[in-house]
């Protein structure tokens, strides 16, 4: 692909979505496999800023590994910090350290040129507004029901969890965004009932007609009907035990600029009018849970009910 066709999505996350000052200082972080978004982003950045580096590294061996000590140290220490990586940094102490430090990050996991392209070809005070309405629908309720029509019946305590917005717009010290952004998410205390995956999950992408059927009893997972991914949850438990199959994740998607589904959970867990659930580590949104795992799973076509009424979900091509 043309990096000049790289440009203008690389202007939205810097100017849009991080809103990046000339009197500020900018890492982008990245990995030998995203090097091009990494300096489509860098270039964009290094026009606002003098203050801007580049910093590149090998690919992590799994999503939520920490990166090495001297990536942490640009991470800690920028105001901005833009993360196109192999694996995901979300879930890592680096960029938590990074937000507690004051610094403003967005990372982009797993993201392709062509992920690239489409998530961030939008604007995301829509998407903000999306994220609003359903927070609205859902933050004061105490139960949130998710089913669907492949079997999905589960139900989850909220407890004294907060839901969190995923807009994209990351403008305050200390806030940190997914891009492609677009989520209403939270770490539930407690979950009970079974979820059915007929979207995308890792390590197989788009599921193409195949379906992922989770048993889930309070807040664990115990039964899994997938092969590969309870072999990756269960290598998970020989380093953490139980906590590996926690039940980390309740999360609505709100992009609707998001078409189809294309088999990259980063971008299929926004699309509008999905809803994910994911299993192992929930540290890093309000949980307690430390794993080295993080396993997102969408549900095409679900109904949510906040205390028992049905939550209007934002519908991709729609308002």
């Amino acid at each position: 692909m043309d990096n000049s066709s790289l440009r203008a999505p690389a202007e939205t996350a810097v100017r849009q979505c991080l809103n990046l000052q000339p009197d500020e200082s900018c890492a982008i972080i990245t990995d030998d496999q995203r090097k091009s978004i990494g300096e489509a982003l860098y270039r964009v950045a290094a026009e606002i800023s003098e203050d801007t580096v580049f910093v590149r590294y090998p690919p992590g061996e799994q999503h939520g590994a920490e990166p090495p000590a001297p990536v942490a140290g640009a991470m800690r220490t920028a105001d901005v910090v833009l993360a196109p990586t192999t694996k995901s940094l979300s879930h890592t102490e680096a960029r938590t350290d990074a937000n507690d430090a004051g610094a403003r990050v967005a990372t982009l996991p797993g993201i392709s040129e062509g992920v690239f392209l489409m998530g961030l070809d939008t604007d995301y005070q829509r998407i903000k507004q999306h994220c609003e309405d359903v927070l609205a629908q859902v933050e004061d309720a105490d139960e949130i029901r998710v089913t669907s029509p492949q079997g999905t019946d589960i139900t989850f305590g909220i407890g004294t969890r907060e839901w969190h917005m995923d807009t994209g717009i990351v403008h305050e010290p200390g806030e940190m965004s997914n891009l492609p952004a677009g989520e209403v998410f939270l770490a539930p205390e407690t979950a009970d009932g079974t979820f059915v995956v007929d979207g995308t999950m890792r390590p197989h992408g788009k599921l193409d007609g195949k379906r992922l059927t989770f048993e889930v009893e309070d807040g664990y997972v115990t039964d899994i009907d997938d092969p590969d991914i309870r072999a990756e949850v269960e290598d998970a438990a020989e380093e953490v035990g139980r906590d590996a199959y926690n039940l980390a994740e309740l999360g609505i998607g709100t992009n609707v600029a998001v078409t189809e589904l294309v088999g990259s959970v980063l971008l299929d867990e926004k699309a509008g009018g999905t809803v994910h659930i994911a299993i192992g580590d929930d540290h890093a949104m309000g949980g307690d849970v430390h794993a080295p795992i993080h396993l997102d799973g969408i549900l095409t076509e679900p109904t949510v009910y906040a205390d028992g009424e049905i939550v209007d979900l934002p519908k991709t091509n729609g308002d």
